[in-house]
């Protein structure tokens, strides 16, 4: 290659990392600004419902506007993240209509008492504005999946508070075994001014004390492959009970409407039979309480069962909390068991079921480090390791594509069950 060509080259990657960096920084902080009033609505939302426990009575009501508010604008067979997820590989992109309809919606689901999350409302959110943004200013196909994950990466930061795990979330969880390294500096520049503005703006940063984490030796290993093995397993029920709601729901009471007002129903008997508040709602208080060694040996199941019934109905919202509230109380249960303390036990459960269900091992442990330090990192990587291997081809989207098979190095281009 002469001099000429390896100017005009250098000249291309020059003008290529300024021209990322600029809409980055524009995705990052328009979304970090949404992100974080998002975030805001769903904490008073949730403080409003826990002041006012009768507000859990008109979740059916509240599912029927959702449903509404989706006919009249012509999303009646709303994908939800799946949608945003396929538009990183395909020529379609989510509607800008998307953003508001998840905002409200999942504002409706937390402010009634739906078990839901906000990261997978903050992906479509992200998705849906990035995705427009790149329309504006007439990018390609490529360069639309490019921003489209820059989006998916400023909301999930902004609400979550994990930067780093945003960044590489939004790159590993559409084709499992196959990275867009192209995304990087968008995706981390985007996250992390995300994450800054939602700081600015009172976000707390998000973290938990774990104790009695153990050093790295062939007993400490063998226990955490064990946990790890068993959350591979709940990972597939969490997967297939939130699939089969939905299936469930559409096969018995195919009018949405109905859908909703049977779901809200079902989820206010599900509080009374159960007399608790605890798996309402994103529930973090629990999962805070799991990692300081409080754990109900039910309340993983629970979880599960409150989070099918409400998404399955139509609610809105995310399911990688509920995931991480399953995980938590899950291997804080199951932990002591086998001779780890509840709170590291919580924590290994977290990563293992996460890891699981969206098919992110690198994401899983940059997660590790991110809530939990790096104090038994090891330990961490071992955790998404075997959930990643052991969780099978389930997966919560089932848009995500799992490229290379789990068990060798062999290219399959697997839908995920």
């Amino acid at each position: 290659m002469n001099m000429k060509h390896r100017v005009k080259s250098f000249s291309i990657h020059i003008f290529v990392f300024f021209k990322w960096m600029a809409l980055a920084a524009l995705v990052g902080t328009l979304m970090g600004g949404i992100g974080s009033a998002f975030r805001f609505c769903i904490e008073r939302a949730t403080e409003l419902r826990e002041g006012n426990s009768w507000l859990l009575s008109f979740l059916p009501v509240a599912g029927v506007l959702i449903a509404v508010m989706y006919v009249m604008c012509g999303m009646k067979n709303d994908r939800g993240t799946n949608l945003v997820i396929t538009s990183v590989r395909t020529t379609e992109n989510p509607p800008l209509r998307l953003a508001p309809l998840i905002f409200i919606g999942t504002i409706f689901t937390h402010l009634c008492g739906g078990s839901a999350g906000r990261e997978g409302a903050a992906i479509q959110l992200g998705g849906s504005v990035a995705s427009n943004i790149g329309k504006l200013f007439h990018l390609d196909q490529n360069d639309q999946h490019m921003i489209t994950m820059c989006g998916m990466s400023a909301a999930f930061a902004a609400l979550f508070g994990t930067p780093l795990t945003a960044a590489i979330f939004s790159m590993e969880v559409v084709s499992v075994g196959v990275m867009y390294y192209a995304a990087i500096v968008p995706c981390v520049i985007a996250s992390l001014i995300g994450n800054q503005i939602a700081l600015a703006f009172g976000a707390a940063s998000v973290g938990f004390d774990i104790t009695g984490i153990p050093s790295l030796n062939l007993i400490s290993a063998g226990q955490v492959i064990l946990l790890a093995a068993l959350c591979g397993g709940v990972s597939i029920l969490f997967c297939v009970a939130m699939h089969s709601a939905g299936k469930l729901y559409d096969k018995v009471l195919p009018n949405r409407l109905l859908q909703a007002i049977v779901g809200g129903v079902l989820v206010v008997v599900l509080t009374l039979i159960f007399q608790t508040y605890d798996y309402n709602g994103i529930g973090t208080d629990v999962i805070l309480r799991a990692t300081q060694g409080e754990v109900k040996p039910e309340a993983f199941l629970l979880k599960i069962l409150f989070t099918a019934v409400t998404l399955g109905a139509g609610f809105k919202g995310g399911e990688i909390v509920p995931a991480l509230f399953t995980g938590a109380t899950f291997g804080g249960t199951v932990g002591p068991l086998i001779g780890l303390s509840a709170s590291f036990g919580s924590s290994i459960g977290m990563i293992g079921l996460f890891c699981g269900v969206v098919n992110c091992p690198l994401s899983a442990l940059l997660m590790s480090i991110e809530l939990f330090g790096i104090q038994g990192i090891g330990l961490y990587a071992i955790t998404a390791a075997v959930s990643y291997m052991l969780s099978g081809y389930y997966g919560l989207y089932s848009s995500q594509k799992i490229m290379y098979s789990k068990l060798k190095t062999k290219y399959i281009n697997q839908d995920t069950k």
